[in-house]
């Protein structure tokens, strides 16, 4: 039987589907980052969670593009039951 996790990881992995993911995340990801923290950092005022939250606002949307992509794939879905 196909493990679900590796399934689904292998598919979004795949070179047509990531270079799509990752630009979504980087150009989402960057506006997030202008709009919320643009001024803190442009003012210096940038602390130690700000490390944390920009690459949040990358990842956040790398995630749920490839949620996205895997809801709408076309087949068998083995990581729904039901």
């Amino acid at each position: 039987m196909i493990d679900p996790m590796s399934d689904a990881l292998r598919y979004c992995m795949q070179r047509q589907h990531l270079r799509r993911t990752l630009v979504i995340a980087l150009v989402v990801g960057t506006v997030l980052t202008a709009v919320n923290l643009l001024d803190v950092i442009l003012r210096g005022d940038a602390t130690s969670s700000i490390l944390f939250k920009v690459p949040a606002n990358i990842l956040v949307p790398f995630d749920a593009s490839n949620l996205g992509r895997l809801s709408s794939r076309p087949g068998p879905k083995p990581y729904r039951r039901g």
